[in-house]
């Protein structure tokens, strides 16, 4: 077997691997075993192109050396409330690499006057498609990961004319990519090539901006799967201009799996992806609707770390409702640890995951999965939903936006229509919260109104350690 099809056996391996890794991400039981089986098949893809390109090896290794320090970093020390924001930059990186490397292949496949060179007709496509949508992947998701950061307002951001300047900056881009093929294969423009492929990145740059700054952060889990998807758009049209089979397929796979996990969390909002993109979602605050009449005569009602704790330890079954501010305050080890403590008393818990809840697809399930909370316990929506109306207590820490019942119940709300976990249908509620302060869709929430519901104010892990004490006691 010569090196050629040597190199090419490893990547028809390093393929199988792919697929085989997202098979395991399917579930929390293999998510481990899936990320370890790509990750080597990612490290025999790269060891079969250095040997089979015969690339310069102290570049290469500095490159190598640099990536596993901020992958090592990254692993030990964001925090898991930083995820979503690293996911963020992950797809932007990949992105940004793919549009640089179709930059440098337009560089040394033209003619630096005349812009010729293009023999196959697909080269110079990939080498644009590659550009744009790296580009537009690249700015999106940095704009995503300054949302959630706070770095920029995560609230819909709107402006006069919105929808015309983003318009026009995507008719901009696509006429400087119409500029760019007519300069390559009829010398009908005299522009320095160059200068057009610089401009038709800035223009992808501009246009990735302008369409992720409008969308709130609650469509943040939505945003980030279509990024996703893109960014491996970007790396399979990488894959046809590097004539690498490895990168179109596991491109490809990136772009489908994206993009079915786009279309789930759409439908887990029960919002088309046109709306996401172009409805201003999280605007309600400005536009004054929001989810609960503060103005009706009903307040909230706070309890005390005691009297939630006896709630807890006499009753038969509780469900437990995590959301954001649990991963804010790092308390998946404290609900765990809550959980045993009930457990040992004889009191059923489960966990209800609703697909949208946090920051990113599967946010909830990762963090509980750091706690060794057991698989079985996890319940998705449509399975524990019908529960909800038989369970003796329902504790909420942090959920907002997933809980509230202005999604079934008012139809001006903006959530209207979204499926929510039917929390309000519980014997008993108690809400964690810091305070009455609205979730990211920016609207009130009507279930801390309701007579069952009783607030728990104060961090999440510090109000869990005090009800483990007081359920002990019970």
């Amino acid at each position: 077997m010569d090196l050629d099809s040597a190199v090419k056996l490893a990547y028809l391996v390093a393929a199988v691997t792919f697929i085989l890794g997202l098979k395991g991400l399917s579930s929390p039981m293999t998510a481990q075993l899936g990320n370890r089986v790509a990750a080597g098949g990612m490290l025999l893809a790269v060891a079969a192109t250095i040997v089979g390109r015969q690339l310069d090896l102290p570049i290469v290794a500095s490159g190598l050396i640099t990536g596993t320090v901020a992958g090592v970093a990254g692993a030990r020390l964001v925090k898991m409330t930083a995820m979503p924001q690293m996911v963020a930059l992950f797809n932007g990186a990949g992105g940004g690499a793919a549009a640089l490397v179709a930059i440098l292949e337009f560089w040394h496949a033209v003619e630096p006057r005349t812009g010729q060179g293009f023999a196959e007709a697909v080269t110079l496509p990939s080498i644009l498609l590659g550009v744009i949508i790296g580009a537009i992947s690249f700015s999106g998701s940095a704009v995503a990961f300054g949302k959630l950061q706070g770095v920029i307002p995560s609230r819909a951001f709107r402006y006069p004319l919105q929808r015309a300047v983003t318009a026009l900056v995507l008719i901009a881009m696509l006429l400087v990519a119409l500029l760019v093929l007519a300069g390559a294969w009829t010398n009908l423009v005299t522009a320095p090539p160059l200068v057009l492929i610089a401009l038709l990145a800035l223009t992808a740059l501009a246009f990735g901006v302008a369409l992720v700054l409008p969308i709130g952060g609650a469509d943040m889990p939505v945003v980030i799967s279509l990024l996703n998807a893109s960014t491996g758009l970007a790396v399979a049209a990488a894959g046809f201009v590097l004539d690498n089979q490895l990168l179109i397929v596991s491109g490809t796979l990136v772009g489908a799996s994206g993009t079915i996990l786009t279309r789930l969390m759409s439908k887990a909002m029960n919002r088309s992806l046109k709306n996401v993109l172009f409805g201003a979602f999280g605007s309600a605050t400005a536009t004054g609707a929001t989810g609960a009449r503060v103005d009706d005569g009903r307040t909230a009602r706070a309890t005390t770390v005691e009297d939630a704790a006896v709630l807890l330890a006499y009753a038969r079954s509780v469900i437990v409702v995590p959301g954001f501010g649990l991963a804010v305050a790092q308390a998946q080890h404290n609900v765990r640890e809550l959980a045993d403590v009930l457990g040992a008393r004889g009191v059923s818990v489960v966990y209800a995951i609703h697909p949208v809840a946090g920051r990113m697809p599967g946010h909830m399930n990762v963090l509980l999965a750091e706690a060794n909370v057991p698989y079985e316990e996890l319940r998705d929506l449509e399975t524990v939903n019908p529960e909800f109306a038989r369970a003796d207590v329902a504790l909420v820490i942090g959920a907002n936006d997933v809980t509230n019942p202005a999604a079934r119940n008012t139809k001006g709300s903006p959530i209207y229509g979204m499926p929510i976990l039917d929390v309000d249908k519980a014997a008993n509620v108690i809400v964690i919260k810091r305070s009455m302060k609205p979730g990211f869709a920016g609207i009130d929430n009507d279930l801390y109104l309701d007579p069952k519901t009783a607030m728990l104010f104060g961090d999440a892990k510090e109000v869990l350690a005090r009800l483990i004490s007081a359920v002990k006691a019970a």
